[in-house]
């Protein structure tokens, strides 16, 4: 179960190592391009493999009235669970439900279902940064390491104890280039302790619940490049951006996503420079709004 470019490594390295049943991921979306709607990578991945992959809205049942969907609880008070979603995986008789970064949380009843459990392969080391969006948020807190947990799922999220995990110093490194790291990680920590998981040669650490710290969606607007903050912390803004959150700024009266920055030595003329509350952080590579990617003296020629 997963849908970014995270979520690769792993089923590709599962695919090659064991007999992967059946792949869950978030239904196709409609592409940043256009209206056109696109499956998520790991849902294309899959059918390149020959694997059977499923994209349920929700793992609970509602009732539909046009457009309200109303959920349903039993008599208990609880949410059901949808018997076709559930069908789908007791198909599969799965050992194992392996989830890294699949967006949506799984019900007990799913939880229930593989022999030897739901194991999470999360990237972070918990329980720092708990929640959906742990690389931003290290990248945010200036955090000099990261790492991927393998953790047995519970009810609530994040919260079970791990056995194994691996870390990676962060240095330079941009939210792209440690998706693509801490996925290649999560598959080499994974894929060759899944038989000694199974086996219950593997030691389970509960995690500490005095060092919890959670990492929240990060919203739209919410890393725009702020003039009252230091340069570190805008440069890590613009270092947490992804797709569903860019970077902006105001630049000579002109809208721009920021892709690409550095803390400025000494200033020069050819550059663009965005004045922060302790110095400048250099714009070295931009996309105005309407326009195409260009580095900052492009940008600049582009006024004159």
């Amino acid at each position: 179960m997963g849908t970014p470019t995270i979520a690769l490594p792993v089923l590709d390295a599962l695919a090659k190592e064991h007999n992967v049943e059946a792949v869950f991921s978030r239904p196709d979306a409609v592409s940043h391009r256009g209206s056109e709607k696109m499956p998520s990578l790991v849902k294309a991945r899959a059918l390149e493999l020959g694997i059977p992959c499923y994209t349920p809205t929700s793992f609970y049942s509602y009732v539909e009235k046009g457009t309200v969907r109303t959920p349903l609880f039993n008599s208990e008070g609880n949410r059901v669970v949808d018997a076709e979603v559930l069908a789908d995986i007791r198909r599969s008789a799965p050992d194992f439900i392996v989830v890294i970064a699949y967006g949506m949380l799984l019900p007990k009843e799913v939880l229930d279902i593989p022999t030897y459990g739901c194991i999470n392969i999360h990237a972070s080391l918990l329980p720092r940064w708990r929640g959906a969006a742990p690389i931003q948020r290290a990248l945010l807190a200036g955090d000099e390491t990261t790492g991927v947990s393998i953790m047995r799922m519970q009810t609530e999220l994040d919260t079970g104890p791990y056995c194994l995990q691996a870390v990676t110093p962060i240095a330079d490194k941009n939210y792209q280039q440690l998706i693509v790291e801490l996925g290649i990680m999560g598959a080499e920590l994974l894929v060759p302790n899944l038989k000694a998981i199974a086996a219950g040669e593997v030691e389970w650490t509960e995690q500490d619940e005095s060092a919890v710290t959670y990492a929240d969606k990060i919203e739209k607007g919410s890393i725009d490049l702020d003039p009252s903050l230091t340069v570190t912390e805008n440069y890590n803004r613009v270092r947490a951006s992804s797709h569903h959150a860019r970077s902006r700024a105001t630049l000579h009266g002109k809208e721009a996503m920021i892709l690409e920055t550095r803390p400025a030595g000494t200033k020069e003329d050819k550059g663009v420079y965005f004045e922060c509350s302790d110095g400048q952080l250099e714009i070295l590579l931009l996309k105005p709004a309407g326009g195409r990617d260009m580095t900052g003296s492009a940008f600049l020629a582009g006024l004159r």
